[in-house]
């Protein structure tokens, strides 16, 4: 603007001192000191700053995965309706306890105990619980965590435990399969006699005239 002001204040002198006539002269004199007080003003003003824009965006804290001892050791006992958890931890505050009780699966929290945050997790349990129900008690040396059972009786773990005496093939589940692989091993490293003896019983046996071979031996 102050660039402005003095182009035009030296267009105006110009003007001033080739004028004649006493009118004009006064005219250009009038706006030649009108814009000589605009020009001091915007000289001796503090330049202007464009504003930085201000983000509105909300701040959002980082967040870091917080860190867990597991706590892998702990006992346990039960009644008819209710199973007992007993973690031995010392330093332990209620209200830094965060729980997660589900149907058929616990996980308790514990932060900023000695300086570390710890876990008790059980992914899944022998039986289903009352999450609703379930709680947390603190005591000075240890925490209680209470598991309500959703139908009463006994457990005979606390953890679920798959069976691992299950069937794996067809062969386990078929009593005569043992025995054909049997017949078929002795067939394929028999001698010719061999070979004989077997191909006859097997063939005596799929035309129902051997006896059971499960009850011994063949006619």
């Amino acid at each position: 603007m102050a660039d402005e002001l003095a182009l035009d204040l030296d267009e105006l002198r110009h003007l001033q001192s080739i004028a004649k006539r006493p009118r004009v002269v006064s005219l250009i004199s009038s706006e030649i000191r009108t814009l000589e007080k605009l020009s001091k003003e915007a000289v001796s003003a503090p330049p202007s700053h464009v504003p930085t824009p201000i983000s509105t965006a909300p701040k959002v804290a980082p967040n870091p995965a917080l860190k867990y001892v597991t706590l892998g050791s702990f006992s346990w006992d039960q009644d008819n309706e209710k199973v007992k958890i007993y973690v031995s931890l010392e330093g332990v505050e209620q209200e830094k306890i965060e729980t997660e009780f589900k149907p058929m699966s616990v996980d308790v929290k514990f932060h900023e105990v000695q300086g570390k945050n710890y876990r008790c997790a059980i992914a899944k349990l022998n039986k289903e619980i009352v999450p609703d129900k379930c709680k947390v008690l603190v005591k000075p040396t240890r925490v209680i965590i209470t598991l309500f059972k959703a139908s009463k009786g006994s457990w005979l773990d606390l953890q679920f435990k798959e069976d691992k005496l299950k069937p794996n093939t067809d062969k386990d589940r078929d009593p005569m399969a043992g025995i054909m692989d049997l017949m078929k091993n002795m067939y394929e490293e028999g001698d010719d006699e061999m070979k004989r003896t077997i191909a006859k019983a097997w063939t005596d046996a799929r035309s129902g005239k051997a006896a059971d071979p499960l009850k011994g031996g063949y006619p």
